[in-house]
Parts: C-alpha cells; sequence; structure tokens
C-alpha cells in the first residue's frame, strides 16, 4: 500500500510540475513586437536603397552577367 501512495504522490508530483511550467510561460519568450519593428525597419531601408541605387545595381547586374564566358 505505501509503494501506491508514494507512486501516486511522484504522478501528482510530475502532474503539478507540467500544469506549473504550462501555465507560467517562459520568460524568455521574446519581444515580439521588436522584432516586427526591426522587419519593418530593414524592409524599409532595402526599398529605400533599391530606389536610390536601383539602376546602378541593374547596370553592375547586366555588366557582370554579360562579362561570364561559358565553355
Amino acid at each position: 500500500m505505501k509503494s501506491i501512495l508514494t507512486a501516486q504522490r511522484r504522478y501528482e508530483r510530475k502532474m503539478l510540475t507540467i500544469l506549473a511550467r504550462r501555465l507560467g510561460g517562459r520568460a524568455d519568450r521574446g519581444d515580439v513586437p521588436g522584432w516586427v519593428l526591426i522587419t519593418i525597419m530593414t524592409a524599409g531601408l532595402v526599398t529605400a536603397l533599391w530606389a536610390i541605387a536601383g539602376p546602378q545595381l541593374s547596370s553592375l547586374f547586366s555588366d557582370a552577367i554579360s562579362s561570364v564566358k561559358g565553355p
């Protein structure tokens, strides 16, 4: 009988631990609004650079591709 009670207590402790972890959440989940802001700012920078340097980049790419010689 004692071993049954011990097993039951272990099971209860395990379930309480799982429940506490699930309800408590993690403290290091990250800063979601910060990541959204970084993503939007990066997209804005890429768009601005592409608008400013688009023709030069296209010319550079065309020159590089035309200079490649095949076998």
